[in-house]
């Protein structure tokens, strides 16, 4: 025969979830305990923490000094990536596979030939000095 849905008072469902919260224990060792069904006691905890979120910890000032010292290096870096980018779209077809006589403007600056080339996700810098 069918069993009868059983209902629960709501102190029992809070009790129940207190008891998970505080101890930390799994849902389905303390459902086997109360006796009820794990999908249920789940079901009271998932509500239960989403009706009631936990606050974000505050940063200690050394974690917060290590992730504006990682912001700066990370905006640093974007700012690298893009002008490398910008270089390697500028410079296609001029000096990617330099040869001397293609790339008589730098040999006034004291360079050989010069480079950019942007290879699978990868940008390539070349640079020769005359010597």
């Amino acid at each position: 025969m069918a069993r009868s849905r059983r209902k629960f008072s709501p102190q029992f469902k809070a009790e129940a979830v207190q008891f998970v919260i505080e101890t930390g224990r799994p849902v389905a060792e303390v459902a086997r305990e109360l006796e009820i069904n794990e999908g249920t006691l789940g079901n009271w905890v998932n509500q239960w923490k989403r009706d009631n979120p936990e606050p974000e910890k505050a940063l200690s000032p050394l974690e917060r000094a290590r992730v504006a010292e990682m912001e700066d290096e990370i905006r640093k870096l974007r700012m690298e990536n893009e002008f490398l980018k910008k270089a390697a779209v500028h410079s296609r077809g001029r000096c990617n596979a330099c040869v001397q006589d293609s790339c008589r403007g730098f040999e006034s600056e004291g360079f050989a030939w010069s480079g950019v080339e942007l290879v699978r996700e990868r940008v390539e810098v070349g640079l020769a000095v005359k010597g």
